[in-house]
């Protein structure tokens, strides 16, 4: 069974060869999918991608089915599913737990980074001094194979150890209640549905307008929410769009808003996954958005730079890396959208266009001379930054474009904006240094901003 699918989605997981059990109902949408409801068994046949071959233990019809479904599964000896620890880092642990739709006792079981082989128990936790928070314990193996975080107290399973503690806190911060929630993963798209008609697409909300057209919620033959993209006719050619599509098809990572289809007769649509929250320099000034705290901001900043290093290692570039081109889920996990479409309306985005081209978030390179690469793109990071601390203010406050190149060209750098730690001043006066060959890679601005509260946190509570 593949761990990486279990561990998107499932976060209590159960062992087993090829038994699962859905999570979802799923309706098929071609003649191939194999229906099923939620609760149901399925033997998988064939691991490929999105879509598993599989066989209903209930009807023994055989179909293709999505394969974000599955993070339960059985032996197939026995009706009794066995605790399977998630392979997640400790990192993204906390991401899932403080997601909405958790709350404080709410746990997961993982495989330790430090340590292979052991394991860790999760917990969210909530406190007067720190707010919710999430605390780990180590949980250590006997030789004979039980399983202790207290000494004093052992257990021969994992799924025991989980249940006493289920009962009592006994020592740790919580009793465990519910294990970790996470939304329902949307559904994969069908590998040969790229170039689409019109017609399968419905628009329902309009989600909001640009200088190149408009962004709408609608469903792709009715029955899959997406986000589509419409381009306004003579933005671009269609044959150069569609190379370039077929590019930014290929660059996919949990990071980036994944490309699902397009549209190549005008008026040009692209068609994308859709994110709940929509783009983060909206949702940063709603209620929700303003009630982020600053480790949840820098861990947002850290996702992206995460993104951007997959740009990064692909030799691609974005071009217009700024807030309201990340986008937001449910579950306040952040995606950048609209990776390398600036380069594809080249023509129209230029400096000479005036407020169509984002001066504010672009390197002095880029304006002066229209070099981009992927370090003015680390240049508009750091004006994104400013956004994100700033829960959406726009750069350089009280400055018009031409007034910012003016500085720009007299080495004028934004200052500290309020409440913003130092040590994040620093990295943004890092992604703005005059030489493009000076600022930092994203790798190394991913490490940084991970790890920015590490030096004050232990690594595990003491043991009970």
């Amino acid at each position: 069974m593949n761990k990486s699918i279990c561990t998107h989605f499932g976060f209590i997981s159960f062992l087993d060869e090829n038994i699962v059990i859905a999570q979802y109902d799923f309706e098929p949408t071609s003649d191939s999918d194999l229906p099923f409801k939620k609760g149901e068994k399925l033997n998988i046949i064939q691991e490929k991608g999105d879509w598993w071959l599989a066989k209903s233990l209930i009807t023994g019809d055989e179909g293709y089915i999505p394969s974000l479904n599955f993070p339960l599964t059985l032996s197939p000896k026995s009706t009794t599913p066995t605790l399977k620890p998630q392979d997640l880092s400790r990192r993204d642990t906390e991401r899932i737990l403080l997601a909405p739709g958790n709350k404080a006792g709410s746990f997961l079981v993982r495989e330790s980074e430090t340590t292979p082989g052991s394991f860790s128990l999760s917990i969210r936790d909530l406190t007067p001094e720190s707010g919710d928070i999430v605390k780990h314990y180590k949980i250590r193996t006997l030789d004979h194979g039980g399983y202790y975080i207290s000494a004093s107290l052992t257990f021969s399973s994992l799924r025991d150890l989980v249940q006493h503690y289920s009962r009592s806190a006994d020592g740790l911060c919580q009793r465990l209640g519910s294990p970790c929630k996470s939304a329902a993963p949307q559904r994969p798209w069908a590998q040969d549905d790229w170039e689409i008609p019109r017609e399968t697409l419905k628009m329902v909300k309009k989600l909001g307008a640009g200088q190149f057209g408009e962004v709408w919620m609608g469903y792709y033959k009715n029955n899959q929410k997406v986000a589509i993209k419409t381009l306004k006719e003579g933005t671009m050619e269609p044959a150069a769009f569609l190379q370039e599509a077929n590019l930014m098809k290929k660059l996919q990572h949990v990071r980036l808003v994944r490309l699902h289809a397009v549209v190549t007769q005008e008026p040009i649509l692209i068609v994308t996954e859709f994110m709940a929250n929509g783009s983060l320099l909206d949702f940063l000034k709603t209620t929700d958005g303003k009630k982020l705290k600053l480790p949840k901001l820098i861990d947002m900043t850290a996702q992206i730079a995460e993104g951007m290093a997959y740009i990064e290692r692909k030799n691609y570039i974005h071009r217009d890396l700024r807030a309201a081109n990340i986008l937001v889920s449910e579950t306040l996990h952040c995606k950048i959208a609209d990776f390398g479409l600036a380069r594809i309306i080249e023509s129209e985005y230029t400096a000479h266009e005036g407020a169509k081209f984002p001066i504010k978030w672009t390197a002095p390179e880029a304006i002066n001379f229209g070099t981009f690469s992927i370090k003015s793109d680390v240049w508009s990071f750091g004006v994104l930054l400013t956004e994100i601390v700033t829960y959406g203010r726009v750069p350089y406050p009280g400055m018009t474009n031409p007034e910012v190149i003016r500085n720009l060209d007299r080495m004028y750098r934004m200052p500290c904006p309020d409440g913003c730690p130092e040590e994040l001043y620093n990295i943004m006066l890092l992604s703005w240094r005059q030489k493009p060959e000076e600022r930092p890679t994203f790798d190394y601005l991913q490490d940084t901003l991970n790890d920015f509260f590490i030096a004050t946190e232990g690594q595990y509570e003491m043991q009970p």
